[in-house]
């Protein structure tokens, strides 16, 4: 397996990510090697369009789609309105918008390769790894067709809380969307709490970090994730959280994977500039 190397949550931090990719091609040297992204290349930060055109000319990274970067897609087609703290102007009205669109809504939502399981917010504690492509397959598909402006507009919103197989159209494809760019805090069975975006700690009784559910059907798989600042870096023997905040003012992480999880290997940029919580 060729070296890998993680990213967490850039958000539009591109001195950052620039001086993280310099390290790592230091580290590297003439080994090839790979770069795998968790998601949320854009919004809040300063550079989302320079991080935006960095990743996609990058030849040897791949990237999923974390909520900030699916919001940037609602915007784009006219089913979302950013808000106070929202930096996506300089990619909607950027000269190369449209092709900066076109590649990013054509990236997965799940990568799996090597016993490894990328993706930016979480996985549903029932679901197996068949489940998981499967399921990302079918919002895959929509965001890549012809009508995807015109889908986007039904994929906000909270509910339902809960995955059930027998769901269809915007419901099912609604919450598959919210497991796999905005989980956090679930029930055993999977039902998220949207609200609680706070420290492992603090969960409220009944719901619990999705990767501590018991049972998870793919708690043997290696599983990297983005999303949760406050939860910081993470890093157990199947499992790596990598979400360390830098556009807040805290890191910008990245791990170089290795098949034994006490030789995993960190790198990380201090902010050079928070900004606010809203």
């Amino acid at each position: 397996m060729t070296t890998v190397w993680v990213i967490g949550d850039i958000q539009g931090c591109d001195t950052e990510l620039a001086l993280l990719l310099d390290t790592i091609q230091q580290k590297q040297g003439n080994q090839p090697y790979r770069l795998w992204f968790c998601g949320d290349l854009v919004n809040r930060g300063p550079d989302s369009v320079k991080v935006l055109r960095r990743v996609k000319n990058l030849k040897n990274a791949q990237t999923v789609l974390g909520n900030h970067d699916l919001f940037l897609l609602a915007c784009a087609a006219g089913a979302r309105e950013q808000k106070r703290g929202d930096t996506l102007d300089q990619i909607l009205y950027a000269p190369d918008a449209s092709e900066l669109i076109a590649w990013l809504r054509r990236q997965p939502l799940v990568v799996f390769e090597h016993h490894h399981l990328l993706v930016h917010a979480g996985i549903h504690p029932c679901w197996d790894v068949q489940q998981v492509l499967r399921l990302a397959n079918e919002v895959e598909l929509v965001l890549r067709g012809d009508q995807w402006q015109e889908n986007l507009n039904n994929l906000w919103g909270n509910t339902p809380s809960r995955f059930e197989e027998h769901l269809t159209g915007v419901p099912r494809l609604r919450s598959i969307v919210n497991i796999f760019s905005r989980m956090r805090f679930c029930s055993s069975d999977g039902t998220q709490d949207f609200k609680n975006k706070e420290s492992i700690d603090r969960a409220i009784p009944g719901f619990m970090p999705w990767f501590e559910v018991p049972g998870r059907r793919t708690a043997s798989i290696v599983t990297l994730f983005g999303h949760w600042s406050t939860l910081g870096l993470l890093n157990r023997p199947h499992l790596i959280g990598l979400d360390t905040g830098c556009v807040w003012g805290g890191k910008l992480t990245a791990c170089r994977l290795h098949p034994d999880w006490t030789q995993r290997e960190f790198v990380q940029i201090k902010s050079t500039g928070a900004v606010p919580r809203l």
